[in-house]
């Protein structure tokens, strides 16, 4: 259920900056979704649609636009990249990191060097791309 919970804070983000920058009315939201979250968006659209629909407010017609971001990770010692859905896991696994993503450096290393010393340099977390108004 945390797609609600999300939902209500890309809407409450959004009613904050279009009264930070004037806006009468929010007319798109355009979203990003890390990988890692692993969101059902079924359920986060469904919630940003009752939510826009019951604040009775300027965000009430919005169209929300989801995109979503691969996850990229870099080898911290051979300065490698690739792609989390390359890394051979099981679906315990992903669930596992999607929880607590510092314990990926238990199940994958580097392709190439094979080191578990890496980051994450793209597809975590839920934020506004940008927004739309009038």
């Amino acid at each position: 259920m945390h797609e609600w919970a999300l939902a209500e804070g890309v809407i409450s983000t959004a009613l904050e900056v279009a009264e930070r920058e004037g806006l009468s009315e929010i007319t798109a939201i355009k979203i990003k979704m890390g990988e890692l979250q692993q969101i059902d968006l079924e359920i986060f659209e469904l919630a940003l649609r009752e939510i826009r629909q019951s604040q009775m407010s300027m965000v009430t017609n919005a169209t929300a636009e989801l995109e979503k971001e691969a996850a990229v990770l870099k080898c911290r010692v051979c300065g490698r990249e690739w792609a989390f859905g390359d890394a051979p896991l099981a679906d315990e696994e992903r669930e596992s990191i999607h929880f607590l993503p510092e314990i990926a450096h238990t199940y994958i290393t580097c392709p190439g060097c094979k080191s578990p010393d890496f980051q994450f340099v793209k597809g975590r977390g839920v934020w506004i791309d940008s927004i739309v108004g009038r």
